[in-house]
């Protein structure tokens, strides 16, 4: 059985990813910073975790066939920008010295293109209240893209991932690289419990290693 190490199995789309690989019968580790969340079983084991100590995370995380992380300091957080930054790189860099090879990671949607130039982030549209934190995320896309040692994987979500889209698991969607992917409508939706499909999915099928990739339906 394959042991795959969630990062903030507490949160949005890592309780999600925890559920979809316990499903497919990986062993999970669980991580979080309060570990009082997660519903322990034969295959999913909580795990207390401070993603900012480096050192201490990397020793948790060894003996794991793969690191996923969902990590998110918090939409409300004041210094979410700040703070992405320095977890992102602390996962990133103990990932590394735990000698686990494979590594995906969720991102956001601001950094996808609907313009040759134009980034989501940067349309008048976006909202001001997560620009701090979409901003992080697209400048960490930026700092993992020159890692040579990890077969990362960075994952965009789809636009309205979190509006209305929670309870849905279709368990098909469309795959893109740099743009969003839109349905019939203009609209790029997909739910959370998809989103946990597409991760598991790429974990399974390596097919965007040292790529950044997005779905939706």
């Amino acid at each position: 059985m394959k042991k795959v190490a969630v990062i903030g199995a507490t949160g949005f789309v890592g309780t999600q990813v925890v559920i979809e690989l316990a499903n497919r019968g990986y062993f999970v580790n669980a991580l979080a910073r309060n570990t009082s969340k997660i519903e322990e079983s034969e295959n999913v084991k909580a795990v207390t975790a401070d993603i900012y100590n480096t050192a201490e995370l990397s020793e948790i995380l060894k003996g794991n066939d793969a690191v996923i992380s969902a990590f998110n300091p918090g939409w409300t957080n004041p210094n979410i920008f700040e703070d992405f930054l320095k977890g992102a790189t602390s996962i990133e860099k103990a990932v590394e010295e735990s000698g686990v090879k494979r590594f995906i990671t969720v991102g956001g949607a601001g950094s996808l293109y609907i313009a040759e130039n134009l980034q989501l982030i940067d349309t008048p549209e976006f909202p001001a209240e997560i620009k701090p934190g979409a901003e992080a995320a697209r400048q960490y896309l930026e700092i993992i893209k020159k890692n040579e040692n990890l077969e990362w994987t960075f994952f965009s979500p789809a636009i309205e991932m979190h509006q209305g889209t929670a309870g849905v698991r279709k368990g098909t969607y469309r795959t893109a690289l740099e743009n969003p992917v839109f349905d019939e409508n203009g609209r790029s939706v997909l739910s959370v419990e998809d989103v946990a499909v597409a991760l598991v999915d790429e974990l399974e099928n390596n097919q965007f290693v040292k790529q950044r990739f997005t779905a939706a339906y």
